[in-house]
């Protein structure tokens, strides 16, 4: 059960960047193959952010590879899922369905059998 609590930071880690992705584009112009386009988005602090999160969760994918046998660890990257579903609802307010829960219970069920 090592692996569990890193595969919950690194799909923490995955997911928080995929929204700090989300909101930098929501405030981007079209996009452009121009210097303005460009220099408001290596001047954008949600997507430097977004950045340094997958960073981290790279490095932290390195580890978890070196450690842990390949079979368990790909697995786990799916635990990022049911964090994007989450911030969803609370970031963007969006309406998950009945259906999309029951997906998400199955991944995490398939992650606890797969760790265990």
């Amino acid at each position: 059960m090592q692996l569990l609590p890193l595969a919950i930071i690194q799909s923490l880690l995955l997911a928080g960047g995929q929204v700090f992705l989300k909101l930098a584009l929501q405030r981007m112009l079209p996009f452009g193959w121009n210097w303005q386009f460009w220099g408001d988005l290596l001047t954008n602090w949600q997507f430097a952010l977004c950045g340094l999160l997958y960073g981290a969760g790279t490095v932290l994918w390195f580890y978890i590879i070196k450690h842990f046998p390949f079979s368990m660890a790909y697995p786990m990257v799916s635990l990022s899922y049911v964090f994007g579903m989450i911030a969803a609802m609370l970031v963007f307010h969006e309406e998950v369905s009945l259906t999309r829960w029951l997906g998400v219970l199955l991944i995490m069920a398939g992650c606890y059998f797969i760790a265990k």
